[in-house]
């Protein structure tokens, strides 16, 4: 008698829908790590190098649901590949307990997080769904915040970066220009492209949007690696033209120009200069691309 009734327990556990047991994981998840994930959006809000990871989410959620595989057959048995995913979070998990800097912790843990997401993913769906998806859900890693040490390092190249870039165009145009480090001397003006010059949220912002717009709109990996890479030194060019162009403005047109609101609130206008160049590059990759397809289906080789 017993053992009869153990038998519909067991198959009733194994049929749960793979969509609910994902939800009881990542509800689980949730319950563990709500701080964490409450804190690095605290952290989003509160620090203009973390505003990215606002949008995260909402565009990961969004691709999953418009990639979603049409086939509608069961999903696969779970490779080995969930298990450890699913142990490798909780090893993350149980090492972010033993680290002393806070931010190091903030991020192990929501490393720990989205591992845990992943391997429950493809435990309930398996690895063809899972590769299937592989780039909404790899694209959730972004959430993780960059460790402060990290960020420090990525700002300085930023500033380096710019102000090589500033100084390249103040010697393309003529004017006399001195670097030494993230300092610039031209006549009239000497200026230091501090932290905020650097332009570091519009640049990930720029290497995010590049990174969604490569996966929507072209095929091939190769180019869809160089136009990541392009928003590197695109972003980096763009911060060196703002700050080329406000010197500029504020030395030869008026020095209202130099603590004015281009100066202040004017990143958008460079952003959307260096997005349109990101978009003309996919554009040309993309007409590329259709060219290549379009020849392959003309001229089929024969065997």
């Amino acid at each position: 008698m017993t053992s009869g009734l153990r038998i519909p327990a067991e198959k009733s556990m194994t049929k749960l829908p793979p969509h609910l047991k994902l939800g009881l994981a990542v509800a689980v998840s949730l319950v563990v790590g709500w701080r964490p994930l409450l804190d690095t959006f605290a952290l989003a809000l509160r620090r203009d190098e973390y505003t990215h990871i606002l949008l995260i989410l909402p565009i990961s959620a969004a691709l999953i649901l418009t990639e979603w595989p049409a086939l509608k057959a069961e999903p696969e048995p779970a490779s080995h590949m969930g298990p450890a995913l699913l142990v490798a979070a909780l090893l993350i998990g149980l090492s972010a307990r033993l680290t002393a800097p806070a931010d190091v912790q903030l991020f192990l843990n929501m490393l720990a997080l989205v591992a845990w997401w992943l391997g429950a993913f493809v435990v309930c769906f398996g690895g063809r769904a899972f590769q299937a998806l592989l780039f909404p859900l790899c694209f959730l890693f972004w959430v993780v915040p960059i460790p402060a040490l990290a960020l420090g390092r990525m700002m300085a190249f930023w500033q380096q970066g710019s102000a090589i870039s500033a100084t390249l165009l103040f010697s393309a145009l003529g004017v006399p220009v001195t670097q030494n480090g993230v300092m610039l001397s031209i006549p009239g003006l000497t200026l230091e492209v501090a932290q905020e010059c650097s332009s570091l949220r519009s640049s990930l912002m720029l290497v995010v949007t590049s990174m969604v717009l490569a996966h929507l709109f072209l095929h091939s990996i190769w180019r869809k690696t160089a136009v990541v890479l392009a928003a590197i030194p695109l972003s980096i060019a763009k911060n060196g033209f703002r700050i080329f162009t406000i010197s500029m403005l504020g030395t030869r047109v008026d020095p209202g120009f130099l603590h004015g609101s281009l100066h202040h609130d004017g990143g958008i206008i460079f952003f959307l200069l260096a997005l349109g160049a990101m978009l003309l590059l996919l554009w040309l990759l993309s007409r590329n691309e259709n060219q290549l397809s379009k020849k392959v289906v003309l001229n089929p080789t024969r065997s």
